[in-house]
């Protein structure tokens, strides 16, 4: 049956298998609205935004309004696993950095980006740039990294083994919790189904139905 009702517009869905070709897809849909400029390179907030005259306040919404626009369309394509990823995320720019850096690499990315604006690479600025758009639970890898003073001999490899070593070890961590708080709540019903076999014994025993003692 043919229907003749609106077509709606299916957004290509994202996993964690197809990063490359839904980037490909997806970069055309901000493109054809106009707004792929502000999801590659984002905007600038204002510290005080009260305090702009009013001309300034009126750009800013329309760019705001832009960046909602091509916001939209990114989180159409994501499940409720991948949302999770960039559900803090307040602009287009910070939610598209975000999918490129969980799932293409960080290294990779920074170094199409320097690529992309026709930068000499070299290691040192490629490793330098990974570390300042680490998120926080990384914090702990950059700070070793910093104080052990040797950013300027470590290699793009090198961080990234550093960083895989930190997360497994993380994953590890979570895992052992989680099997220790099972533990802990078989030990707890173990317990509690113990105690309250031994308090209905003695009640039977105060009425006279269990070991009661014969006349």
């Amino acid at each position: 049956m043919v229907n003749n009702g609106p077509m709606s517009f299916q957004y290509p869905r994202l996993t964690k298998d197809n990063y490359e070709k839904w980037c490909l897809r997806m970069k055309a849909i901000p493109g054809s609205q106009d707004v792929w400029e502000i999801v590659d390179r984002g905007y600038a907030k204002p510290d005080n935004e009260e305090a702009l005259p009013q001309n300034e306040k009126d750009v800013l919404a329309k760019t705001k309004k832009k960046d909602q626009q091509a916001l939209t369309p990114i989180h159409q394509c994501l499940d409720d696993a991948m949302f999770e990823k960039v559900a803090d995320a307040t602009t287009s720019n910070e939610a598209w950095e975000i999918l490129q850096n969980s799932l293409q690499g960080v290294d990779k990315v920074v170094v199409n980006q320097l690529n992309r604006y026709g930068e000499d690479i070299e290691d040192v600025r490629v490793v330098e740039k990974i570390l300042r758009t680490l998120t926080p639970k990384f914090d702990f890898v950059v700070c070793a990294i910093e104080e052990s003073k040797n950013l300027d001999s470590m290699t793009v490899e090198q961080l990234e083994g550093s960083l895989q070593t930190h997360e497994e070890m993380i994953k590890r961590r979570q895992e052992v919790a989680l099997e220790q708080l099972l533990k802990t709540q078989a030990s707890f019903k173990d317990y509690g189904g113990a105690k309250s076999y031994r308090v209905k014994g003695r009640r039977r025993g105060r009425d006279g139905h269990g070991r009661g003692r014969s006349n």
